[in-house]
């Protein structure tokens, strides 16, 4: 049985969700203990709980000691992934993307489709935005050879949540294909969305965009910015959000094929003005590290290049927590090897696969 330590490196909810998904790959046993030990409320939250029931129930694994505040548990997974649909309703406004970057690396060795339709949380702080996963990651993955999409149904804010997301996802059928993006290369055009529910008459969506110009246009650049408005009489999606709330999103695509986003999400007390300021100034300042992946996508891709076929490479704006616990993790687990140098990160995945619940 893998043994992990909740408490090194981050500390955080990322160690429990990788390590059960790496764990089913491995076909092999799990205990964490030190759950979030570093966080001011630590152990399982509702988020993470629901991460492990997925997982539990795609691997049709046994899980013991999870509950709501556990600083421990054990996990014992089948030799089965399986595919098919799924519903789980985080009940708060834990992140929908969490729980979804946790098992589509395993609907990608699924023994056939998967199609999850997950409620809670679309857009908040420290977890990533639907529309960065929606606009940046997964067309990345798609280069990788993950075939995976995602619907939003409904918008999800804090506090209430009740967001939607349907994520569907094709088994691979072959070994991941590595990444390389070492050259950031010229901007060739910049776009984003801009959302706002119930809250048209302040024009919020509209002043998030004009303040994300202002900061943006002197540097040379120009976003097409979708603004959008969700209400009861108009929702932009299937059905409009419960509460009112807004998020922003930015990305620019470059010469070399790289997508840099950033976004950020409203709260109380902070208006769209700050929102749009601060997502363009998080846009610019990866772009001006010279990385060819955002402070985001730099730990969202690293599970992917860890079960790549081959070596990835691409450049990261700076060090983070996330990326420390994740390089730990995937080397730890699955066997990958990686090395930063001088921001360019370099992972030698483990080219893995399964036929028929056989790991090979």
């Amino acid at each position: 049985m893998i043994q992990i330590d909740g408490s090194r490196k981050s500390g955080s909810g990322t160690i429990v969700r990788d390590a059960t998904a790496f764990c089913i790959l491995r076909g092999e046993g799990l205990r964490v203990k030190n759950i979030r030990a570093k966080r001011p409320k630590p152990g399982l939250r509702a988020q993470h709980l629901k991460v492990l029931e997925a997982c539990a129930r795609i691997c049709m694994g046994e899980l013991k000691g999870a509950s709501l505040g556990s600083k421990e548990f054990t996990f014992v997974p089948s030799k089965d992934i399986h595919g098919g649909e799924y519903r789980w309703d985080i009940g708060t406004a834990g992140s929908t993307i969490m729980l979804a970057l946790t098992v589509i690396p395993l609907a990608v060795f699924a023994d056939r489709a998967s199609r999850y339709r997950i409620t809670g949380g679309l857009f908040q702080d420290f977890a990533p935005s639907t529309f960065h996963f929606q606009h940046v990651l997964l067309p990345i993955l798609r280069r990788m050879g993950v075939n995976a999409d995602v619907k939003i149904m409904r918008p999800g804010y804090v506090p209430q949540g009740q967001g939607i997301i349907q994520v569907t996802v094709m088994p691979a059928g072959r070994k991941l294909q590595p990444l390389s993006l070492t050259h950031q290369g010229s901007v060739t055009r910049t776009r984003g969305v801009a959302l706002s529910s119930w809250l048209k008459g302040r024009k919020v969506s509209e002043r998030m965009t004009r303040e994300c110009r202002t900061v943006l246009n002197p540097g040379g650049y120009d976003p097409k910015i979708d603004i959008l408005y969700d209400d009861k009489e108009k929702p932009v999606y299937d059905s409009p959000s419960v509460q009112p709330g807004a998020a922003l999103a930015l990305w620019a695509e470059t010469d070399t094929h790289c997508l840099i986003g950033a976004d950020m999400a409203g709260a109380r007390g902070r208006s769209a003005e700050f929102i749009g300021k601060k997502a363009a100034e998080h846009l610019l300042e990866d772009l001006h590290t010279g990385a060819s992946v955002d402070r985001h996508l730099a730990d969202q891709i690293i599970p992917f290049a860890a079960l790549a076929q081959g070596k990835s490479a691409f450049r990261i704006p700076g060090m983070t927590a996330h990326i420390e616990a994740r390089l730990w993790l995937v080397e730890e687990i699955l066997g990958a090897k990686t090395e930063v140098q001088g921001g360019l990160m370099r992972i030698q995945g483990i080219g893995y696969e399964r036929r028929k619940g056989v790991i090979l």
